[in-house]
């Protein structure tokens, strides 16, 4: 729903521009990055605002979020054009990219 909104309001010829935490492509950093999330960030959460939780809660829905490829089709079936994304820091964040025409 989200995409599809994004579409509505763009005006022809605009660019939708995604910014997300994705997924990571080399399978050593992979695994010292899943170590970090799991075993640290919540750790951290705990110690600086009180909430192991929401930390927790944030790690989690990083790993929900669709792959860079499966983004990429979702936003073409929402209708947008020359649709590309760019991984930074080997897929730790991702740049998704689309038109409307």
């Amino acid at each position: 729903m989200a995409l599809q909104e994004a579409y509505r309001v763009l005006k022809p010829g605009g660019r939708f521009l995604c910014l997300e935490f994705s997924h990571v492509s080399n399978p050593l950093l992979s695994r010292l990055y899943d170590l970090y999330s799991f075993q640290v960030i919540p750790v951290l959460g705990e110690v600086i605002a009180g909430d192991w939780k929401s930390y927790q809660y944030l790690v989690e829905s990083i790993r929900r979020f669709p792959p860079q490829e499966e983004l990429k089709a979702m936003i073409e079936d929402t209708g947008f054009f020359k649709v590309d994304y760019q991984n930074l820091n080997s897929g730790i964040v991702a740049i998704h990219s689309g038109f409307k025409l």
